[in-house]
């Protein structure tokens, strides 16, 4: 019962990252782009897009040490994009609930990352 549970929770990880993603390009399509925007628009849209492909790319690892650098940079990828939403939000440029929304969806699945980066790393010591 327990190694369905995880499969559930992966899938709904892979879907939340995914979601991440779209809902971040949704919302940097509602930021008119400046000279100092576009820099952040680009940077974002690498992050953001970044976190779910390395944790997609993780599923198929065939190492414990392949998959562990893969959630590692997953992980990363979120915190930079923690970082570029929260900046757009404090200038509050775009649709400022959806920019609200990205900063919490953000955190969360920083939190979640870290979790199993740290586990697999703790694992991999062993």
């Amino acid at each position: 019962m327990e190694k369905g549970n995880k499969k559930i929770q992966k899938n709904d990880l892979e879907e939340r990252l995914f979601n991440f993603a779209v809902n971040v390009l949704k919302y940097l399509r509602t930021i008119k782009t400046t000279e100092e925007s576009k820099v952040i628009k680009h940077q974002l849209t690498k992050s953001s897009t970044s976190s779910g492909a390395n944790f997609e790319e993780a599923q198929g690892c065939s190492t414990r040490a392949d998959f562990s650098s893969k959630i590692s940079i997953s992980l990363k990828e979120m915190r930079e994009s923690n970082y570029w939403i929260r900046i757009l939000n404090s200038l509050e440029l775009g649709d400022k609930s959806l920019s609200k929304e990205l900063v919490t969806e953000s955190e969360e699945l920083k939190k979640i990352l870290g979790v199993i980066s740290s586990k697999i790393s703790k694992s991999l010591k062993k």
